[in-house]
C-alpha cells in the first residue's frame, strides 16, 4: 500500500473504538504500514524507572493505528477524503483531494 498520509497531516479515524476522533498525525510506520495520531488510541503502559523516566510507574501513550482505519480531512473543505495523485506540468507529483479536486501538497 502506497504511503499517501504524512507527518502533521490531520486525519479522522473512520473505524473501531476511536471512531470519529480527529487528530494530527505525529508518526507514520512506513513498514508496517501504522500512524500514530494525537490523543487517539491512548493505552497505558507500566514502566520501571530508567533515565526518561525516573519515578517509573503508569504512563500513557498513544498507539499506532491501521493506515487503512483512518482518513485524510482536507485542508481546503475540511471533509474526510480520499487521496489522488495528479503530476503537475513540471513534472512534479502532488496528492489531490478527492471531493474538491484542489492539490494538497
Amino acid at each position: 500500500m502506497g504511503l499517501s498520509l504524512k507527518k502533521e497531516d490531520t486525519v479522522v479515524v473512520i473505524t473501531g473504538k476511536e471512531k470519529g476522533k480527529k487528530g494530527r498525525i505525529i508518526r507514520v510506520v512506513g513498514k508496517k504500514d501504522t500512524v500514530i495520531v494525537e490523543n487517539t488510541n491512548v493505552i497505558k503502559k507500566h514502566m520501571k524507572p530508567n533515565r526518561k523516566y525516573a519515578q517509573g510507574g503508569i504512563i500513557e501513550k498513544e498507539a499506532p493505528i491501521a493506515l487503512s482505519k483512518v482518513m485524510l480531512i482536507c485542508p481546503r473543505c475540511s471533509k474526510a477524503t480520499r487521496i489522488g495523485n495528479q503530476v503537475l506540468g513540471g513534472g512534479k507529483k502532488v496528492r489531490v483531494c478527492k471531493k474538491c479536486k484542489e492539490v494538497i501538497d
